[in-house]
């Protein structure tokens, strides 16, 4: 516990600058028709053109990201594009033979690396490779968090001391301080290197959103935190109201944010099971119509094999008049040691 709370200072003290964050306005609502993982008009012609084999859409965007310092937005367009590349490998590899120094290119060949190699039982060893790839995107541009996230998701499952995390921490939030996947690395390499650590979790989550903009997506870290507590069997109970606190700061940010955003699709996913499974029926409906089309499979391939399947079955459920049961049915409660959450505060059904 010694090394957690010594973790946790210096990922706390390393990121207490401020940074207002803002959103461009998201396009309308789409129709009820869901899809999972859904790319936002900008991702999306890039995707287009990879599947003719083009890769300037691709080099294009993540250029415009670039000199725009659109951090947020650079974080989810590489990681899409690496979950493009990993069925057609042959696009990027096209895209870094041309290109060998393209920064935009070694920041999807890293990312694509890392999740190859992050479900084989040779993890450790397949990520050693990786580590030439992150540095020479790193080096690209000093000013972009992006190389420094995927290194933080390295270091995680390279299963690296916390000194040398702690360095790449400090490298990643010098550069932009509330970067969003960069806070999410750190929370998942808490929660992974201290199995259980879940009030650890909760600290830095809390701090690191009492810092944040108010539309910053690290505000939503503290659902985070609730929904990896209500998915694990390990560790000690979190009180009630630590969880609901958790969920009334997400409910109020999913409200300024642009209804129907893919950009807050994740996140708007997350906070759905939490009100879930805290039995919050009203404020879970009312997440429904600001999550619109984008499911994601972030929590559901966590439960379920389909994913999609289970978010259009427990969404249907809600639109009911009872939803106790028929959630319970589909989105079963890990068991927990004395962990059960009924009976301590959950709101009446309807």
């Amino acid at each position: 516990m010694v090394d957690t709370m010594a973790l946790l200072s210096a990922l706390l003290r390393t990121a207490r600058m401020t940074r207002r964050a803002s959103l461009p306005d998201a396009p309308p609502p789409a129709d009820d028709e869901a899809v999972l993982d859904a790319p936002d008009d900008r991702l999306a012609p890039a995707l287009v053109a990879a599947a003719r084999g083009e890769y300037t859409a691709a080099r294009d965007l993540l250029d415009a990201t670039r000199a725009a310092a659109e951090w947020e937005d650079r974080d989810r367009y590489v990681t899409g594009l690496a979950a493009f590349a990993r069925s057609r490998p042959g696009w990027l590899d096209a895209w870094r033979a041309a290109a060998p120094e393209d920064q935009g290119a070694l920041l999807v060949a890293a990312q694509l690396a890392v999740d190859r190699a992050w479900p084989s039982p040779a993890r450790s060893e397949l990520l050693r490779e990786v580590s030439p790839l992150i540095t020479a995107a790193a080096r690209a541009d000093d000013r972009d968090p992006v190389p420094w996230r995927i290194a933080l998701d390295h270091a995680r499952g390279s299963s690296a001391g916390h000194r040398y995390f702690e360095e790449l921490w400090e490298a990643a939030v010098r550069r932009a301080p509330h970067h969003h996947g960069c806070h999410v690395a750190a929370l998942r390499y808490l929660a992974t290197f201290w199995h259980g650590s879940h009030h650890e979790c909760f600290d830095f989550a809390e701090l690191a959103a009492q810092d944040a903009a108010p539309e910053s997506l690290v505000q939503g870290l503290p659902v985070r935190a609730a929904f990896g507590y209500l998915a694990d069997v390990c560790g000690p109970d979190v009180p009630r109201e630590r969880l609901d606190a958790a969920a009334d700061r997400a409910v109020a940010l999913s409200g300024r944010l642009p209804a129907a955003d893919p950009r807050a699709a994740e996140f708007r996913n997350q906070l759905l099971y939490v009100l879930l499974r805290l039995e919050r029926w009203e404020d879970a409906r009312a997440q429904l119509p600001l999550i619109g089309p984008y499911a994601t499979s972030s929590p559901w391939s966590r439960m379920s094999e389909d994913a999609l399947g289970l978010f259009l079955g427990l969404r249907e459920s809600l639109r009911g008049q009872a939803p106790k049961a028929a959630v319970a049915r589909l989105l079963p409660a890990p068991p927990r040691p004395g962990g059960d959450l009924r009976g301590r505060g959950t709101a009446p059904d309807h």
